[in-house]
């Protein structure tokens, strides 16, 4: 058996050949020899175990780092430390595990619950078979409504239309002969002598020889086109650089003043403590339960807007995204037809033909005559109950017209339908008429509009394509955009998001729906898919920049672009439902799926939305921005914790002073202190208007050097007051654990001013206090929470701590340094403030010149 690489150019007989098959099928034992050959029909999916699941929370070296602080806390027989390091990577883990497994099981639970099966013929007999059982040599019998099986060639076909969509993203019915034999290198959209796995039959039936199954289909070459691991998030690959920062800051740090600690005579075991102390602090051990936690709420929160996560940092990516790569069929428009204009040279026989040239029922049929059917609305079902039907004439792909017989009184006339080319030569209107009509019928169809004739004929009904018609109008029709696009698509405008469309439908059309919704607004710049097969990646990469549109695109068009998005430092965002899509998908850093889409596109995305529209995207970006925003706030609050430990227990070294701060005390403070404050940043509400503002570039969103002088300036000032009362009160012949008691309680009571002031980014604490206070109410839960467990550590358990139960005088140099370190920073933040606001009057300024100028 010889499977041709192309057999939409061979002729039926010459297949069945080759195929060593014949018009009677394949008789039961050749069938199960293929089985054996060439294997199911299916598409191998990707399944992640739950132990991959699991092990995947701990690639992460912020997580290795941690893991190392644990194990030196062990070898040095501080176990509880130990303990309570590993306690925190092992909740973190079982969170994100949970979440994932979570999203991963409602992705199954989308997916059809019944098997598909094909009728075949075997033997010359038919037979109704599990479609994972069709080989390559099959005859398989379709009709309308059917879901095509596998790759075939047509060998017989009547009236056949199929929905191709899922595969290349046309929007139209394809209309498909057997009787054409097609060039080799004819583009998949254009075979239409060929029916392909996955697409679905709209209209008529028609046998097939099965020329590819499983594996060999055009949907599984491009769903191995999506075997590559999809790209890091913004987030992960912040993390990633962050920690290689902090890994070799650490190194250097311990390194320096481990030196420094032996030449000033220290013991080894002080050195070590110092160092245990520095490593600890070094770490925001809380970090990664954090951020999986902020995720995890902003997953919960998004799928209160229809949105299901399937991996926990895409969270994250909808706020910085720069691009999103939108197809147009079910996202942009409805992907169903309806009528957009209408000529009429007679309205009221127009119309009749309309509804009497239709066989739409209950709202069901061909999407041309449903579409009709509602353009009609109550006088469709009242002209068709008027006028008996005497006889109908299917829609035939040959003549390219649909055709009825109908009583009116006592006459009957035929009323034709069909493409305005193929009712022309039957037209007897005089000149005038035609002329009104063929000028009508070039401005729709240069609109992108697709166009239908209508017309009449007293004689030859039993033979349409022979019947002198009397043209009544024309009627346009379209896939309508989605009510609200505009202004959805004018928000991520001004957000800073610049939106593609990316789709198979032509170049026109493409063209008119991308400027009725907005994404083009002025001259629709469209890159057809022809196009990028003859340009290099800089060229295309250079008219990217400006185009609007890329029409007539293959999947793998749609995967280039996404590369070379990626490749200019774009984030870029991909929406998408059919195979068609999955390259894009995959690539993309972060892939969007429709939840009525193919299960190909759902496994491949890291999000499924379930409402199938562009307002639910740009919906979820601002959720995602809140998100980011309340990431980088967090981090901001564990990081100012971390560098200001760092700078109190450095400076003491420096200073020959004993250890302001014991280990123990610190893991207290980033696990407990923190831990009861940084769970509630995720629950802070949005800081103004976050799709007013542009994108952040990856480098910037987390700590840009705003963010980083913030953070300096905060850890300074709470080690600048900590390191000045504990050295105060040990030169003032108070005893080292009432120093060490005041320096803790200072550090304490600075984290909880820290994470006030890490609420609002942009205003000082006491500019718009209403805002200050209401902006997290579950910040001042856990300040509560805070202050009591840090009752119990001081006058429950302070041996654990090193500590002694304050007395008032302790408690009043607290007050009075913690007021100090509140100062200094709120200083900071207005200084801030008046910055920002001087910055803006003199942009103000510029562009009121250049629009005098």
């Amino acid at each position: 058996m010889n499977i041709p690489s192309s057999p939409w150019s061979e002729t039926t007989g010459n297949l069945l050949n080759r195929l060593e098959t014949s018009s009677e099928g394949l008789s039961a034992l050749d069938a199960e020899n293929r089985f054996r050959r060439f294997g199911a029909n299916g598409i191998r999916e990707e399944e992640r175990s739950k132990i991959s699941l699991f092990i995947g929370q701990f690639a992460s070296p912020i997580v290795w780092i941690l893991l190392t602080a644990a194990l030196i806390s062990f070898t040095m027989g501080h176990n509880k430390d130990g303990v309570i390091i590993l306690a925190v990577l092992t909740i973190n883990a079982f969170l994100g595990f949970y979440q994932e497994l979570k999203a991963e099981t409602s992705i199954r639970a989308l997916q059809k619950l019944t098997e598909s099966h094909a009728k075949v013929l075997r033997s010359g007999i038919d037979a109704l078979i599990p479609s994972r059982e069709l080989v390559p040599g099959d005859i398989v019998l379709l009709i309308e409504g059917d879901i095509v099986p596998a790759d075939m060639r047509l060998c017989e076909s009547h009236a056949l239309q199929v929905d191709e969509a899922v595969l290349t993203g046309e929007s139209l019915p394809c209309d498909k002969n057997a009787d054409m034999i097609l060039a080799p290198d004819t583009p998949l959209f254009e075979r239409s002598n060929t029916v392909f796995s996955g697409t679905s039959v709209l209209r008529g039936k028609a046998l097939g020889i099965v020329t590819a199954t499983g594996e060999s289909t055009e949907i599984a070459r491009i769903a191995r086109s999506a075997q590559e691991a999809s790209p890091h998030s913004p987030l992960t690959k912040s993390i990633r650089y962050f920690s290689k920062l902090l890994i070799v800051s650490i190194v250097s740090i311990l390194s320096l003043l481990a030196a420094i600690a032996m030449m000033q005579g220290r013991s080894i075991e002080e050195v070590a403590t110092f160092m245990l102390a520095q490593l600890v602090s070094a770490v925001p051990e809380g970090l990664p339960i954090v951020i999986t936690l902020t995720l995890a709420i902003g997953a919960y929160r998004l799928s209160r807007h229809k949105v299901l996560v399937r991996h926990l940092p895409s969270v994250e990516s909808l706020g910085s995204a720069t691009v999103i790569a939108t197809d147009k069929t079910g996202t942009l428009t409805e992907g169903i037809l309806s009528v957009k204009k209408e000529f009429a040279l007679d309205p009221e026989k127009l119309r009749l033909c309309a509804a009497l040239c239709n066989d739409s029922l209950n709202g069901t049929g061909d999407a041309v005559d449903v579409a009709l059917a509602q353009w009609l609305g109550d006088a469709y079902e009242t002209l068709r109950n008027r006028y008996e039907r005497i006889y109908f004439h299917p829609f035939d792909p040959l003549t390219r017209m649909m055709a009825t017989v109908n009583r009116l009184w006592e006459d009957e006339k035929l009323y034709v339908k069909g493409a305005y080319e193929a009712i022309l030569p039957l037209a007897i209107n005089p000149e005038r008429e035609l002329k009104l009509l063929a000028d009508t019928h070039d401005a729709m169809a240069g609109q992108g509009l697709r166009v239908l004739a209508f017309g009449f004929s007293d004689h030859h009904w039993e033979d349409p394509s022979a019947a002198p018609i009397v043209m009544t109008g024309l009627i346009a029709f379209a896939d309508r955009p989605k009510a609200g696009l505009n202004e959805t698509i004018a928000v991520a405008r001004e957000a800073g998001i610049r939106l593609i469309m990316i789709t198979g439908d032509n170049p026109v059309t493409a063209g008119v729906i991308a400027r009725e919704v907005g994404i083009s607004t002025g001259q629709t710049r469209i890159l057809r898919g022809s196009d990028l097969d003859r340009i290099g990646d800089d060229a295309l990469a250079e008219k990217l920049r400006s185009i609007d549109v890329v029409a007539r695109a293959m999947p793998e068009h749609k995967y280039r672009i996404v590369r070379i998005l990626q490749q200019e430092g774009e984030i870029v965002a991909v929406t998408g439902d059919g195979v068609n899509d999955v390259p894009a998908l995959k690539a993309a850093d972060l892939g969007i799926a429709m939840g009525n889409g193919s299960e190909a596109a759902k496994s491949s995305s890291k999000m499924v939305i379930g409402d199938n529209n562009l307002g639910v995207i740009i919906d979820a970006v601002r959720q995602g921005r809140i998100i980011a925003d309340n990431l980088r706030k967090v981090l901001f609050y564990l990081l100012s914790t971390s560098l200001g430990e760092i700078l109190i227990i450095s400076s003491a070294i420096l200073m020959g002073l004993p250890l302001p701060l014991h280990p123990t005390q610190i893991l207290w403070i980033n696990i407990v202190t923190d831990g009861v404050n940084d769970k509630t940043f995720a629950m802070c509400k949005e800081e103004g208007d976050v799709m007013r503002r542009g994108v952040r570039r990856m480098n910037k969103q987390f700590l840009d050097n705003a963010m980083l002088l913030r953070l300096a300036w905060f850890a300074f000032s709470t080690a600048l007051m900590s390191l000045a009362l504990f050295f105060y009160l040990l030169s003032g012949n108070h005893p080292y654990e009432t120093a060490l008691t005041a320096t803790f309680c200072t550090v304490v009571v600075a984290q909880w001013i820290n994470a006030v002031f890490a609420q609002k980014e942009e205003e000082p604490f006491l500019k718009n206090i209403k805002r200050t206070l209401t902006i997290n109410p579950w910040l001042w839960l856990g300040i509560s929470a805070g202050i009591l467990l840090q009752g119990v550590a001081l006058y429950i358990i302070p041996e654990w701590f090193h500590v002694i139960p304050p007395s008032a005088e302790i408690i009043f140099y607290v007050l009075v340094a913690s007021l100090g370190i509140f100062m200094l920073e709120e200083g900071y933040k207005w200084g801030e403030y008046y910055a920002a606001l001087q910055r803006k009057k003199k942009n103000y300024g510029s562009t009121n010149s250049a629009e005098g100028s």
